[in-house]
């Protein structure tokens, strides 16, 4: 099948994909440029089920003082190679976790940490459950999992730390 070389360029701009993995996801949705971004989004999934288990020692701390200098996080997010660490993709995904860490005061890095008896919602104090910040339509998680799919590396949030002024 012939894909629209314009809704190529669109879907790579939109998702930062490669060239044949775009062409696919378009020929596997038929032209529809939302439906392939989902297969992207699926694939990147699958990719980070794959990557998971391999070691991600490197990486980087950043912090982020909200304007007025009340609130700040600091935030530890690895990645396999110190390669990935130093491109702007990763350093702009680490600086979005210590802003949604200011922002939303999460409790816990997954679901996994959350206590069995707890009856607090997980979209509400896990990190990588809660509403992105920018876009309440997508999650933290998904802003990991399209980077490990675009890198091809393992990327986690290890840890952060939020501070509010006068807060307990």
């Amino acid at each position: 099948m012939k894909v629209d070389i314009n809704k190529l360029k669109e879907l790579r701009e939109r998702t930062g994909a490669g060239i044949m993995e775009c062409r696919e996801a378009l020929i596997r949705a038929d032209g529809d440029i939302d439906r392939a971004i989902e297969i992207l989004r699926e694939r990147g999934v699958q990719i980070a089920e794959k990557k998971a288990a391999r070691v991600a020692s490197q990486g980087l701390v950043d912090a982020y003082i909200h304007a007025g200098g009340r609130i700040g996080a600091i935030v530890e997010v690895n990645c396999e190679t110190d390669f990935v660490a130093r491109l702007d993709e990763f350093k702009t995904l680490v600086r979005e976790v210590a802003m949604q860490v200011a922002a939303m005061g999460p409790k816990y890095i997954s679901a996994d940490e959350l206590p069995p008896d707890s009856d607090e919602a997980p979209e509400e104090v896990c990190l990588l459950e809660q509403a992105y910040i920018r876009d309440p339509s997508r999650k933290v998680k998904d802003l990991v999992t399209e980077l490990i799919a675009k890198t091809g590396e393992n990327i986690k949030i290890r840890r952060f730390c939020r501070y509010e002024l006068g807060g307990v």
